[in-house]
């Protein structure tokens, strides 16, 4: 079936857990709302199979792009929505963070490779306004704002991918600007047919810098030069990948002839400090990804399991078939699917709701967003694989078969735990620059704010204090330790943030007179019976128990 954005749940969301209505009224959010959800649905939701199935292509050095992709993007520019969030002075329309994600969240539903795209050049965007000069502001920025031109990221080398002090993409001063020379892979949208030009940021090495982080610059490297001309930078070919076919993945070479032109965004030395600009911003919008593919598999299954009739209701001796739904594991399924894809949105949503007080100043939102960043992305593309696979589950044999399209949400959605950062990653970043930093400060305020809605979340809250005493204590004397223990305790830590939103949802709902959210009360009790109180069994990991694997590394491997 093809998507079709949950425009209820979504305002329910923004209302109750982001607060929207602090920073826009309601015919505005319902405007926006609606008129995205009919261009998701109908324009952008109809290319997603064509790009699972007929891939870009590289012909010589142009990526071409399915006839349906450039018309579904076409749509997107001309409607102005990349500059939702963007401000006024660049054309964009300076509406909330959280609206922005309700929005992005459904061109990601409906075809999460083509919205990539547009993700870039946001990335782009938020990099040189944070970053570039006042002339490169001018020159950029309204013309990324539009959609007339694309942005992209290049950081990834082949020998740096987390680590990416290791770069060796070189950029040597020569005037007003610098000449790259190297190549980076898994560079998404890094070349493409939609817009005549392409706004590349790249990380490079500095020549006459020292190795290592300090040594790094950010550059602005153009596709085309102001002279028309092309600059020197490339795709020369594009990686074969388990999914997300739709969207072109690039190594790109800079240099082959007497360098690419770049300018640099920021000060030398500060190439990494600058990239993180687009890092978190990204991370969080990975998990928003999360969230999508999690919403369009859930909505795919559900279709489903109204229509496969198989087997008969359990204690009906009339032998009448009945469809899948009417099966109690199919049931239980389906809710897992749809309480764990709710609570991942309204958790982003939280997260852009605390965006947007952070944009007007408020220190302890800021904070609260440094804290949330990682959950986010780390549970919420946990969670969308997780989805993805019961919904494969849901269809059964038929889920293994392509024609069904239940495995493509399961191929995109693994991408996910991967990129921006490992889930690894976030779980380190949650326990050493999140949790010890600052002594256990903002977890203990987050953990306290749970208290006193629900006595399970009373409980999980319980479970997360200790594991959060249990790091602090710990981490003087075994920073290994610590370290085996951070996924488990950033997955009982998400669990515990995603079950405080789904108690404050269905409370919400259960204060409406409304038809449209009782299913809220239901998904956020099973949410809170079935799923939160997993937090219980990752207690033992979370607090060092599962170090064995510290003292078996080596020989047993």
């Amino acid at each position: 079936m093809p998507y079709t954005a949950p425009l209820n749940d979504m305002r329910f969301a923004l209302k109750h857990i982001a607060n929207i209505n602090d920073f826009a009224d309601d015919d505005i959010v319902n405007a926006v709302l609606d008129e995205a959800g009919r261009i998701s649905r109908d324009v952008w939701a109809e290319t997603n199979r064509v790009g699972d199935t007929n891939p870009p292509q590289l012909k010589g050095d142009i990526v071409e792009t399915p006839a349906a992709f450039k018309t579904a993007y076409k749509a997107f520019a001309e409607g102005g929505w990349g500059g939702l969030v963007c401000p006024e002075q660049y054309g964009g329309q300076n509406l909330p963070a959280a609206l922005g994600m309700a929005v992005n969240e459904m061109w990601q539903a409906s075809n999460l490779a083509l919205s990539l795209c547009p993700l870039l050049t946001t990335a782009a965007i938020e990099a040189i306004l944070h970053h570039g000069n006042d002339e490169q502001k001018q020159k950029y920025l309204p013309n990324l704002v539009s959609g007339a031109w694309a942005g992209t990221m290049h950081l990834t080398e082949p020998q740096a991918g987390t680590d990416l002090a290791a770069i060796r993409t070189v950029a040597k001063k020569n005037g007003d600007h610098y000449l790259l020379k190297g190549q980076k892979i898994f560079i998404t949208w890094g070349e493409h047919d939609f817009t005549p030009n392409i706004i590349h940021l790249v990380l490079a090495r500095i020549d006459g810098l020292p190795e290592g982080n300090d040594g790094l610059g950010l550059f602005i490297v153009p596709k085309i030069l102001d002279d028309g001309t092309r600059n020197d930078i490339k795709a020369v070919s594009l990686e074969h990948k388990l999914g997300i076919h739709g969207s072109p993945t690039c190594v790109m070479a800079y240099g082959e002839d007497n360098g690419a032109i770049g300018w640099l965004v920021g000060e030398e030395g500060k190439g990494l400090r600058n990239m993180f600009t687009m890092m978190n911003n990204a991370r969080i919008g990975v998990g928003l990804q999360g969230v999508a593919l999690a919403e369009a598999a859930t909505q795919h299954a559900i279709a489903y399991a109204k229509e496969r009739v198989q087997g008969t209701a359990l204690g009906d001796k009339s032998g009448t078939r009945v469809p899948i739904i009417q099966h109690p594991d199919v049931r239980r399924m389906l809710l897992t699917m749809k309480a764990t894809t709710e609570a991942a949105r309204a958790l982003t949503y939280y997260a852009g709701g605390q965006i947007d007080r952070m944009n007007k100043g408020d220190k302890d939102a800021a904070t609260r967003v440094n804290l949330l960043t990682p959950l986010v992305k780390a549970w919420a593309t946990d969670m969308a694989v997780d989805t993805a696979s019961l919904g494969v589950q849901v269809h059964g044999g038929m889920g293994f078969i392509e024609e069904t399209g239940a495995a493509q949400y399961y191929r995109d959605a693994r991408i996910l735990p991967i990129y921006e950062g490992t889930n690894g990653i976030q779980s380190n970043d949650l326990v050493f620059r999140k949790v010890l930093r600052d002594g256990g400060a903002e977890a203990k305020k987050f953990i306290a704010e749970t208290r006193g809605l629900d006595n399970t979340l009373d409980a999980a809250a319980d479970a997360v204090s200790q594991a959060t005493g249990w790091m602090l204590a710990t981490a003087k004397n075994d920073i290994a330790g610590v370290a085996y223990a951070a996924q488990p305790y950033q997955r009982q830590f998400s669990l515990l943030a995603a079950g405080f939103v789904m108690a404050k949802l269905g409370k919400a709902a259960e204060a409406q007179n409304d038809n449209t959210v009782p299913h809220k009360v239901a998904a956020a009790r099973f949410f809170l019976d079935s799923l939160l109180p997993h937090v219980h069994g990752l207690a033992a990991a979370a607090t060092g128990k599962g170090d064995i694997a510290a003292a078996a590394a080596g020989d047993i491997f």
